[in-house]
């Protein structure tokens, strides 16, 4: 449909590019005039501009002379003069949209002009990598065009004191991973003075590989944890179990969706294995939960594949870079299984005190941008999701590589040794090699496969990037031959060595198509970087797992009927057809997945933002009083509407409930009593009881000076308004788990979640507003002084549904554990298990 409408009214990204070509010929016609500057002048060009947008004028109206100055100051500070295409690249990020720039193309340098002009506006750049060996790599070269034209530059890292991250934030430019920007944005929302944020408002993020975190990480949420002891006997029990369990017969696999689920015979068994009557009882709800996290790791998730074993401990590995992920971990139990499985030691699970989704973190920027390589395939999803349109940018030199056509063979063997035979002839020509494999097994199978043929190679995948920057250097060498996962793919150039334009340039072996298209189009992009010559193959089988999952039979039967061999293969341009068009169907039920995530994070993203307001203004305002005196009123009158309904007649009403409720929670006892309300209207109920609680917080309030007072309504609503949220956050993932089961009953899923989500946030506003009234009229004001937090956070990873598998993961910092005897984290003074821990 969208490819028809362009047909009619054109793709109007290229429109727009075909406007900003004529903007950079004004840009290239100031360049006499840049080059006839000194140095001194050139840098007070930045401050000129800042004194024209002060004075009014918009950003958009000094583009064209910013442009040619950042372009000048490249050439001085790096040696780099950037072409025509980088300055159309980075106009294009100017105006809040994707550049697509092929590999070595110089997207850095594009990226760091068009963050020159949007730090003119002085309210903060953030330049974004997935990683900090990117994010300080770039400060170091690039960051030095900055600080020649005058601007400050910082770099936000873990580990960074708050002050270190204030001042980085502070700069013009602020180089940061993703996953710090996020973790920064929700610790910012967790603190108890204004002055211990970091973050500024969100004004204009620059996304490196912008596909690989708005589209690849966008299903996994960022998670603030704090970790709580429960018993992690059953993962033991529940592993042991699911060991014995049979395919088919005791559960059920679907490869396509990855889903794993109990037959009946699986049910009955364990219901004798743990000596109970039904596995479906409320009470057995704990149970039911294990033994399906132990069958997920059991059967969907793949040792040496979706994680490794490491120094006794389960590392999980990035499915789309292959990189080992150290110190992230599922929640929801799914971690613990798989320690389980392994026979290591099972670790506590935690609780979440705080959530976002990069899908909405980086939709509350005021304008966002992003570059990569691979960006079309995706093109729907950035402008619906994000608002922002993918531009191909020209290359600067026509591409000159050989993309041929796939071979698919009958079975993996025979591919494999095709592959090896293909490395084998190439290097005995001396081309260099690189091989890429969709997982870390795929790349030790190559591997051991080479070694007997003697034939010298490296290996890079999740279990040997410590020396990746050096592989990758000299991957285009003479007879190199590299074997790379995905991580191979980003953010690093192949350049070739002496006299291998000769040979044909670096030749890209792909050993199995991935089920992205964009992943392959990154492995391609390795060779033939800026006119290089090169070349690139896929090598498939009718039993690689895109190839089972979506249609082989059709081929596999074609194959058969023509009597094919096992090691003949078909090369035809249909086979890579039909294999895009399985690619096609894979993304699409990816971005739907993707979209029905936001849908629900939405819901989740609204309070959130509620919340978050409320509380600034807590911490901002100086005085609470007016906002104290209001939740009073509210719970009286919830209190008295309660037990007063207009459903019932006066004499059915319930004072004596009210009037215990209200001495035992806001006065002291025998302050109202059953007389005094005796035969009154609702409203007069109201107005009394309020008036009577209201001249007892004034009492209260004369007995301490006003600051004290006032700090103290703030300690107590900052502690509330944290320990409720965090429950609520708990309360609305466990709605979100079951949810889906409403679909059963004809309805609406995401209604429902809407729906409900909305009477527990209510029911949450009067939870907080009766426990602010208690805290305030009961507790003593001397003994509250003092600021706490509710928990200690460290960020951590959330568990991602099988079928969703393709997010990638996130760090954890470590945090304070909460044990079940130690005090209540909520200050209550009752030990954890009796107080929040109550329901763990």
């Amino acid at each position: 449909m969208l490819g028809l409408l362009r047909k009619v009214v054109g793709d109007p990204a290229q429109k727009q590019l075909k406007k900003n070509e004529k903007v950079i010929d004004q840009v290239e016609a100031l360049a006499d005039e840049m080059a006839k500057l000194s140095d001194e002048q050139l840098r007070d060009k930045t401050q000129e501009f800042k004194r024209q947008i002060e004075e009014g004028i918009s950003i958009d109206e000094v583009v064209v002379p910013a442009l040619a100055t950042v372009r000048e100051a490249a050439k001085r500070v790096l040696n780099e003069y950037p072409y025509r295409v980088q300055l159309l690249g980075a106009l294009a990020l100017h105006q809040g949209n994707i550049s697509e720039m092929k590999t070595g193309e110089g997207k850095t340098l594009v990226g760091t002009i068009a963050c020159y002009v949007q730090a003119l506006l002085g309210k903060g750049v953030h330049i974004v990598t997935v990683n900090n060996y990117l994010a300080s790599r770039d400060l170091g070269n690039y960051g030095r065009v900055f600080q020649f034209l005058g601007l400050t530059v910082g770099l936000n890292e873990n580990g960074l004191s708050r002050e270190e991250k204030q001042k980085a934030y502070a700069a013009d430019i602020t180089y940061s991973t993703n996953n710090e920007l996020g973790f920064d944005y929700l610790r910012d929302n967790m603190v108890l003075y204004k002055d211990q944020m970091v973050q500024r408002p969100l004004h204009f993020a620059l996304i490196d590989e912008v596909d690989s975190i708005l589209i690849d990480e966008a299903r996994t949420p960022l998670i603030i944890s704090g970790s709580v002891e429960r018993k992690t006997k059953l993962y033991g029990q529940a592993n042991t179990f699911v060991r014995v369990l049979k395919v088919d017969e005791d559960y059920t696999y679907d490869e396509k969706t990855k889903a794993v689920q109990l037959t009946d015979e699986g049910v009955n068994k364990a219901e004798r294995a743990f000596n109970i009557d039904n596995l479906y009882d409320q009470k057995h709800v704990s149970l039911n939960h294990h033994i399906n996290q132990s069958l997920k790791a059991h059967v969907a998730m793949h040792r040496d594949a979706d994680y490794v074993v490491e120094d006794g401990e389960v590392v999980i590995v990035d499915q789309f870079t292959g990189r080992l992920m150290k110190g992230r971990r599922y929640s929801d139990g799914l971690h613990q299984a798989l320690e389980a499985k392994e026979n290591l030691q099972v670790q506590k699970e935690s609780i979440t005190l705080a959530s976002i989704t990069f899908q909405n973190y980086f939709r509350m920027y005021q304008k966002l941008a992003g570059m990569t390589g691979t960006a079309k395939t995706e093109e729907e999803e950035f402008r619906n999701i994000y608002g922002m349109d993918v531009m191909v940018i020209p290359t600067n030199k026509d591409v000159a590589r050989d993309d041929r056509s796939d071979l698919i063979y009958k079975s993996m063997q025979a591919k494999f040794h095709a592959v090896v035979n293909e490395i084998a002839e190439l290097h005995k020509k001396g081309q260099p090699v690189l091989v890429g494999t969709v997982n870390v097994d795929t790349s030790e199978i190559v591997s051991k496969m080479l070694t007997k043929k003697r034939i010298p190679h490296h290996v890079l995948n999740a279990k040997n990037h410590e020396r990746e920057a050096e592989i990758i250097e000299n991957a285009g060498h003479k007879g190199a031959v590299t074997i790379a996962t995905n991580m191979a793919g980003r953010g690093t150039d192949i350049k070739l060595g002496p006299g291998v334009k000769d040979l044909g340039g670096l030749h890209v072996l792909g050993t199995e198509r991935h089920e992205s298209r964009r992943i392959d189009n990154q492995l391609r992009g390795r060779s033939g970087r800026q006119g290089d010559v090169g070349s690139s193959q896929f090598y498939l089988s009718m039993e690689d797992e895109l190839m089972r999952r979506f249609g082989s039979d059709n081929m596999r039967n074609m194959m058969e009927r023509l009597g094919m061999e096992e090691d003949q293969p078909i090369e035809s341009k249909l086979v890579s057809r039909a294999v895009e068009t399985a690619q096609k169907r894979v993304e699409g039920n990816n971005y739907d997945a993707r979209k029905q995530i936001l849908q629900f994070d939405d819901v989740m993203r609204e309070q959130r933002e509620i919340i978050y307001k409320q509380r600034m203004e807590v911490l901002e305002s100086e005085n609470l009083q007016s906002i104290v005196k209001n939740m009073l009123k509210a719970t009286v009158t919830h209190v008295v509407q309660t037990h007063t309904p207009d459903s019932l007649v006066q004499e059915e009403w319930d004072l004596t409930a009210i009037v215990t409720y209200i001495n035992g929670q806001l006065l002291s006892e025998g302050a109202l009593t059953e007389k005094e309300i005796i035969g009154l209207e609702q409203e007069e109920v109201i107005e009394l009881v309020t008036e009577k609680v209201l001249a007892a917080y004034h009492e209260k309030e004369s007995e301490v000076s006003p600051e004290q007072m006032r700090e103290f309504e703030k300690v107590i609503m900052l502690r509330t308004v944290d320990r409720k949220w965090m429950n609520h956050i708990d309360q609305m993932d466990q709605l979100r788990q079951g949810i889906h089961l409403r679909a059963y009953g004809q309805n609406d899923p995401l209604r429902e979640y809407r729906f409900e989500g909305f009477n527990m946030f209510e029911a949450m506003i009067v939870e907080i507003e009766e426990e602010v009234s208690m805290y305030v009229m009961k507790a003593e004001v001397q003994q509250n002084l003092q600021r706490q937090e509710v928990a200690q956070g460290k960020a951590v990873q959330p568990s991602v549904n099988n079928e969703q598998k393709q997010a990638k993961k996130k760090p954890v910092r470590k945090g304070e554990d909460i044990g079940r005897n130690d005090p209540c984290i909520c200050g209550s003074g009752k030990k954890y298990k009796n107080c929040c821990g109550a329901n763990g």
